[in-house]
Formats: C-alpha cells, sequence, structure tokens
C-alpha cells in the first residue's frame, strides 16, 4: 500500500510540473482563461434559455420552435467552426482583442434576448450567440493543441474544462439556487450578459498589453540596430584614417 501510495504521489507530482509548465507560455494561459470563463457562462445560457423564452412568449398558446432553434444554432455553429480556417487573421497578434470583440457580441446578443421581450428576437440572439461561441472555442482549442503535445493536450483541456464546470457550479450557487440570491431568469441573463462583458472587457486591457509590449520590442530591436550600424560605420572611419 505504501509503494502504491508513493507511486501515485510521484504520478501527481508530475502531472502538477507538466501543468505548470504549460501554463507558463502566456498565449496557453490566455487561451485557457477564455476557455473557462467563456465555457461557464456558455453552460448556463443553454440551460436556461428555454425558461426565460416561456417568460417571453406572448401567449401559451403561440407555436413553440425551441428545438428548431436549438437544431438551427447547432447547424450554424457547426458551420462557423468550419470556416474559421479561411478567416485571414493572424490569431497569434490579434487573439485577444478578437476575443474581447467577440466576447462582446455574446454579451450584447445576451442582454438583447433578455430586455427586447421578442420571442423571434430572443431565438435570433440565442444562433448567434453559440455561433460565435463554437467558432471561438474552434480557434481556442486549436491554438492550445498546436503548441502542445497529445498528452499536454488532453491535461489542459481536462484542467480547462474542470475549471469552466467549477466556475459554473459557483455561479449557479450564487445567482440560481435557493441557498444563494434566488434571482428570476430575467434579472438572471442581466447578469450573465454583465459577465460576457467583463470578459470582453479582461481581453481588451490583455491585447493592449500585448499589442503595446510587442511595438516596445520593435522599437528596442530598431534601436539595436541603428546602435549596431552606426557602430559599424564608426569602425570603417577608423580603418581608413
Amino acid at each position: 500500500a505504501g509503494a502504491q501510495n508513493g507511486g501515485l504521489l510521484e504520478v501527481l507530482k508530475m502531472l502538477l510540473k507538466d501543468l505548470v509548465q504549460c501554463y507558463k507560455s502566456r498565449p496557453l494561459l490566455t487561451w485557457s482563461v477564455w476557455w473557462a470563463l467563456a465555457t461557464c457562462g456558455y453552460f448556463q445560457i443553454i440551460n436556461y434559455a428555454q425558461p426565460l423564452w416561456e417568460t417571453v412568449r406572448s401567449s401559451p398558446d403561440d407555436s413553440v420552435y425551441n428545438g428548431y432553434v436549438e437544431t438551427l444554432s447547432t447547424l450554424l455553429g457547426a458551420l462557423a467552426a468550419l470556416l474559421v480556417g479561411y478567416l485571414p487573421v493572424s490569431w497569434s497578434r490579434w487573439g485577444e482583442l478578437a476575443l474581447c470583440v467577440l466576447s462582446m457580441l455574446m454579451a450584447v446578443c445576451v442582454f438583447v434576448m433578455d430586455l427586447l421581450k421578442n420571442i423571434w428576437v430572443c431565438y435570433s440572439s440565442y444562433v448567434v450567440f453559440r455561433a460565435t461561441y463554437m467558432l471561438l472555442i474552434t480557434v481556442v482549442t486549436y491554438q492550445i493543441a498546436a503548441s502542445l503535445s497529445m498528452q499536454r493536450y488532453a491535461l489542459v483541456f481536462g484542467v480547462n474544462t474542470f475549471g469552466a464546470l467549477l466556475l459554473q457550479t459557483l455561479l449557479t450557487v450564487i445567482v440560481v439556487d435557493s441557498s444563494g440570491l434566488n434571482l428570476n431568469v430575467t434579472t438572471q441573463f442581466l447578469i450573465y450578459g454583465g459577465y460576457f462583458a467583463m470578459i470582453s472587457v479582461i481581453f481588451l486591457f490583455a491585447g493592449l498589453y500585448r499589442l503595446t509590449s510587442m511595438r516596445g520590442s520593435k522599437e528596442e530591436g530598431l534601436d539595436d540596430v541603428q546602435a549596431e550600424s552606426s557602430s559599424s560605420s564608426n569602425n570603417d572611419v577608423t580603418r581608413s584614417m
């Protein structure tokens, strides 16, 4: 039993060391943070969208198209995921700002679903919301997978998904559960919209910081090149004398 426990501890230590090594990469950490935060909010939206639609419907006798909307949103999301490879975007450079803009689009969709009180607007916003998430999660998983081995990708995938589910549990307890705020569904969606807006702001600052850092690095590189060129010219003059 002692040997088994020792072996288990060694495996856990190795996994933890691998995990720390993975998350030392700033781009990977950035993509992973978005994955966990956005997936948490996405699960909340798809879990509570239909109760929201029930409150928006003008009459109980109205036709219900929820199933069709779910199917359409899944198909369009899959299409968006397929087409993302054709987008002429340098994700390594503009990734954070793209996450910012599209997360804000998701926030707007959630606010529209909640505030406009029109079932067709709700359906349309839901379709756009899901398609946008599926497009982004495809980009995120590709960017993470491209920088890792298969074993490390499986580890990061598991940790990111666990983080998303943990955040979702906390959000549900605070916002939905009777032991928390126990808010009605329309108020919940206001909070979820604010949640995605917060994600957008986080990645706005991350993107601006990255662009500023890249510009600073380029300027330093130009200064070094100019200094080397000046030094070389001075040496040539000295030799000629």
